[in-house]
């Protein structure tokens, strides 16, 4: 990994946490699979930091621009899989 993760510099430290994990699962959708609940969990916490739907956007199409992991396409597989299932993204 060679690349920053897009962050706001008004977030809190705890906030600042809470989104790099949100982008780690990304990346461990992509690179190895991962439980829908631990992305979701992940997914919902990245919203109460980032609750405006451009803001995410913007902050999601930084970090593909970056990782070439599409965000977007991984919380849109998550949301349509069941609890159990896992996210592995290609």
């Amino acid at each position: 990994m060679d690349y920053q993760y897009p962050l706001a510099a008004d977030w809190s430290t705890e906030e600042i946490i809470d989104a790099v994990q949100f982008f780690e699962n990304v990346e461990k959708a992509y690179e190895q699979g991962i439980s829908r609940e631990d992305f979701m969990n992940s997914y919902r916490r990245f919203k109460e930091i980032v609750p405006s739907k451009a803001e995410e956007k913007s902050l999601c199409d930084e970090f593909e621009e970056v990782s070439g992991y599409s965000s977007y396409r991984t919380v849109k597989k998550a949301k349509a899989s069941e609890d159990g299932d896992r996210i592995k993204m290609s």
